[in-house]
C-alpha cells in the first residue's frame, strides 16, 4: 500500500514549482550525454523494489527526472538506440550522468557508491581494445571478488555470468554463497536463482516446455502448430539492436529453406507495444510467423523457457527435443545444416 501511495505522488513531486519545498526522500536524477539530442528515455525497475517505468524526456542533450524510491533500488536506464545502463538509487541521492553517445562505455554515473564503482569497472572494460569474453568474465570475478558486499555485484553476476544461453551454474552459486545475507535476501538473487534452474529445462537434449502465444491476429502459436517439423524459435525485441541483426540472419535462411518442409521459424517478441512490434516486423521483412503477447521479460513463456537474454534461439526436433540453444543464431543454423533431412527427389 505504501507503494501505491508513492505511485500516486510521483506526478506532483514531478511538477513541483521552485518555489514549494523538496520531497527529502526524492531521488534526484540529471544527466548530460552529448549527442542524445530531443528524444526520451526509459527508466524501468530490474527488482521488486521498483516496479515501474519512467518516461523521461530529453531537451538538447540534458534531462532531469525526480524519483521517490522506498529503499536502494536497481534499476536500468534505456537509451534511444537500445543500450541499457544499470542505476542504483537511495531516497534523497542526487544521481548524474555524463558522456557521450559516440562512446557508451565511457557513461560516469556519480551519486553513490554502486554507481561509481561500476563506472570504473566499465570504463576500465571500455579502455580495452574488443576484449574477449573470457577476458571480460576474468576481470567480473575480479571485480566481484573485491566488492563481494556491493549492489553493484549482482548486476556484473548478472550480466557476464547469468545471462547466458547455459550459466555456469557452480561459478553462479559458489560467488552467491560468499555474498553477505543483505545482499543474499535481496529479489535479484532469488529471481537470479530460479532463472537457472529453468535454464535447465532449455538446456539441449531436455524437451521443450509447453508454450502458447498469440499471433498479430490473436491466434494462440503452439509447439504443436508445426507438426513433423524441426522448429526455429528466434528471441527478439524491436528495441533490441543485435536482435534486430540477427533477422537480418533469419531471413536469409527462410528465403533459403522456405520451400523445405522440414523446417519452419517463429520469431517470439519481447515487445510490450504493438505498434513498435509490427513496425519492426515490417521493417525486417519478417515473412515467418511472429508472436507477442506484450508483456516483455515479464511473459510467463520467457520465464518458462528460462530466457535471460536477447537474442536467443532454439532449434527444436520434431518430437520437441532441445538440439541447439545459443544466443548465436548463425550456430544454430549451422547445426540445422548438420542435421537436416536430405531432400526426396
Amino acid at each position: 500500500m505504501k507503494h501505491f501511495y508513492l505511485i500516486l505522488l510521483l506526478p506532483l513531486l514531478l511538477g513541483a514549482c521552485g518555489g514549494k519545498p523538496q520531497n527529502p526522500d526524492a531521488v534526484s536524477l540529471s544527466g548530460d550525454i552529448k549527442g542524445l539530442g530531443n528524444d526520451t528515455l526509459y527508466l524501468f525497475g530490474t527488482d521488486q523494489f521498483y516496479q515501474r517505468t519512467d518516461t523521461i524526456v530529453v531537451k538538447d542533450d540534458r534531462f532531469k527526472a525526480t524519483l521517490v524510491p522506498d529503499t536502494l533500488v536497481m534499476a536500468t536506464l534505456q537509451l534511444p538506440n537500445g543500450n541499457e545502463y544499470p542505476i542504483f538509487m537511495d531516497r534523497g541521492e542526487k544521481i548524474k550522468i555524463k558522456g557521450s553517445m559516440a562512446e557508451p562505455r565511457s557513461l560516469e554515473i556519480t551519486g553513490n557508491i554502486p554507481n561509481e564503482e561500476l563506472t570504473a569497472f566499465r570504463q576500465e572494460l571500455g579502455g580495452m581494445a574488443q576484449p574477449s569474453e573470457s577476458l571480460e568474465e576474468e576481470k567480473a570475478k575480479s571485480f566481484i571478488e573485491s566488492h563481494i558486499s556491493s549492489l553493484s555485484s549482482i548486476y556484473v553476476l548478472e550480466k557476464y555470468f547469468a545471462q547466458k544461453p547455459q550459466p555456469d551454474e557452480a561459478c553462479i552459486k559458489e560467488v552467491i554463497e560468499q555474498m553477505p545475507g543483505e545482499l543474499k535476501d535481496r529479489p535479484a538473487i532469488s529471481e537470479l536463482t530460479n532463472l537457472m534452474n529453468k535454464a535447465e529445462t532449455t538446456a539441449e537434449g531436455k524437451n521443450i516446455p509447453f508454450f502458447s502465444l498469440p499471433d498479430g491476429k490473436g491466434e494462440n502459436i503452439t509447439r504443436s502448430t508445426f507438426k513433423n517439423k524441426y522448429l526455429l524459435l528466434h528471441f527478439w525485441a524491436s528495441w533490441d539492436k543485435k536482435s534486430r541483426e540477427t533477422n537480418a540472419s533469419l531471413r536469409r535462411a527462410y528465403l533459403q529453406e522456405k520451400d523445405n518442409d522440414d523446417l519452419a521459424l517463429l520469431g517470439i517478441s519481447l515487445d510490450t507495444g504493438r505498434d513498435a512490434w509490427q513496425q519492426a516486423c515490417r521493417e525486417d521483412s519478417l515473412e515467418w510467423q511472429q508472436v507477442c503477447d506484450f508483456k516483455g521479460w515479464n511473459s510467463n513463456v520467457i520465464s518458462r523457457l528460462g530466457i535471460q537474454a536477447l537474442p536467443a534461439c532454439l532449434l527444436i526436433t520434431p518430437t520437441g527435443r532441445i538440439e541447439a540453444n545459443s544466443a548465436d543464431c548463425n550456430a544454430v543454423l549451422q547445426e540445422w545444416e548438420r542435421i537436416k533431412p536430405e531432400k526426396k527427389k
